[in-house]
């Protein structure tokens, strides 16, 4: 069973990570994609971050967390899922609407084929997947990059009910003349990041970056 020119030696992993969990609504004897999603998420933040440090030797780590950050985004992700035409290959519930270009489903299903293909192939197989994604820092627009906390609160407050990011101070370290300030960001629904860096304000930046 093949997907995005990786043949599946295993072809239930891959149809497990193309099952949504709308689909038990209908089989609930089936495994969902979500366990596989988990997994995937890590292994693709992974090979995010190798690409990222191979192709921009002489970035900074805030700068690298920040394009890693619009690398593996939902709208990225989902960019990749069009153009490979991942929706018509998903396992869906009859009668289900058709999902949004920007539907978490798709970046969901990414992930959890990424995770599949780790489970399969081990890392070879997986990089495989992540080269056929295409994915650049540029797919998911400058708003991230340019303003990370303020897309961040679009997001929240684009959420039911709207909420607001929190942003608390942890530690400050280091010394009068380089110091380090580390900053958690909480949004409820979304989940919590940290970041640190030489000022409060970037600290908050690129927590907000990491959490989106």
């Amino acid at each position: 069973m093949e997907i995005f020119g990786y043949e599946f030696q295993n072809a239930e992993l891959l149809e497990e990570a193309l099952t949504t969990p709308a689909y038990r609504m209908e089989r609930p004897d089936v495994r969902d994609n979500q366990r596989l999603e988990f997994l995937g998420d890590a292994v693709l933040g992974l090979l995010a971050a190798d690409r990222l440090y191979c192709r921009c030797p002489v970035e900074a780590e805030g700068a690298l967390t920040v394009k890693r950050a619009r690398m593996v985004s939902t709208v990225a992700l989902c960019e990749a899922a069009g153009k490979l035409g991942l929706e018509s290959r998903l396992r869906r519930n009859r009668g289900a609407e058709p999902l949004s270009r920007n539907s978490k489903t798709l970046a969901d299903a990414i992930e959890a084929i990424l995770g599949a293909a780790w489970l399969d192939g081990g890392l070879p197989a997986a990089r495989k997947i992540f080269e056929a994604l295409d994915l650049s820092p540029e797919l998911a627009g400058r708003q991230i990059l340019d303003n990370p906390k303020g897309a961040l609160q679009i997001k929240a407050q684009a959420m039911t009910p709207p909420r607001l990011p929190v942003y608390t101070l942890i530690k400050t370290s280091g010394k009068c003349h380089s110091p380090k300030f580390t900053v958690k960001v909480e949004v409820e629904g979304i989940g919590e990041a940290v970041a640190e860096a030489g000022s409060h304000k970037e600290a908050e930046a690129l927590a907000a970056a990491k959490l989106l």
